[in-house]
C-alpha cells in the first residue's frame, strides 16, 4: 500500500498517509520533551533545538515587532542576532526565500527567555497582536512539513516523545487549524475527505 493518497486541489496532489495515523501531544507546552535518539534524555522545546528556516516576509513582520520581543529575551541574547545573513532560494517558501534564525545554548534564540515555548508567539499573546504571517510556518506546522505538491510529516517528527503517544490526537487533527490559516480552507476541505476515506477504508478492512 502507498504511503500517499492523492487529493485534487491546487498545490498540493498528495499527502501522506501517515499523518491521518501517527498521533502527536496536542499541548506541547506541558509535555516533558525527551529526545529519543539519546537515550530519552530531557529537552525541553526538543523541535526548536536547531532554529528555524523563515520567510523573507516572516522575518521582516518579525522584525516589526523587534521591541517587544527583545524585551522578553534573556540580556545576554536580546543583542546578538536573530538571522543568519544567508540568504537562500527555495521556491516552497511564501516569496521563494528565506533566512535561518541563528541559536543560542543549543536551541533557537527565540527560546531564550524566562519561560518555555516561542518568545514570538509569547509577545503576541502579551501583546495582543496576531502572530500569523509572523511566527514562522515552518513552527506553526510542525510536525507537518510540505513540498511543491505534498503534505508530508516532518523528517525528525519520530526524534521525539511527542510522537506517537498512544492517547494523544492524530497530526492531522493537531495541525488542522495551521493548515487552514496558512494555505487557505480549501485544503481543509480535501484532507477532511481524504481522512474519511481512509478511516471509511480502514473500518472496512477491519471487518473483512
Amino acid at each position: 500500500m502507498t504511503n500517499f493518497v492523492a487529493i485534487d486541489h491546487p498545490r498540493f496532489r498528495r499527502v501522506q498517509r501517515d499523518i491521518f495515523i501517527n498521533r502527536v501531544v496536542a499541548d506541547c507546552m506541558t509535555h516533558e520533551c525527551r529526545l529519543r535518539k539519546h537515550d530519552d534524555r530531557v529537552k525541553l522545546d526538543a523541535c526548536c533545538q536547531y532554529g528555524v528556516d523563515v520567510d523573507i516576509s516572516e522575518r521582516d513582520n518579525i522584525l516589526l515587532h523587534k521591541d517587544q520581543i527583545r524585551g522578553l529575551l534573556r540580556k545576554e541574547v536580546a543583542d546578538k542576532p536573530w538571522f543568519k545573513d544567508e540568504v537562500n532560494e527555495d521556491p516552497d517558501f511564501p516569496t521563494g526565500k528565506f533566512v535561518r534564525t541563528t541559536t543560542y545554548n543549543d536551541g533557537c534564540i527565540f527560546l531564550a527567555h524566562d519561560l518555555r515555548g516561542c518568545a514570538i508567539h509569547r509577545a503576541s499573546i502579551e501583546g495582543s497582536w496576531d502572530f500569523h504571517g509572523i511566527k514562522p510556518h515552518v513552527c506553526r506546522l510542525f510536525p507537518l512539513s510540505y513540498d511543491k505538491e505534498s503534505i508530508v510529516l516532518s523528517d525528525d517528527y519520530p526524534d521525539y516523545s511527542c510522537a506517537q503517544e498512544p492517547t494523544a490526537p492524530t497530526v492531522y487533527r493537531v495541525g488542522r487549524e495551521a493548515l487552514g490559516a496558512i494555505f487557505g480552507d480549501e485544503l481543509v476541505t480535501v484532507l477532511d475527505r481524504a481522512e474519511a476515506e481512509l478511516a471509511r477504508v480502514s473500518t472496512q478492512l477491519r471487518v473483512i
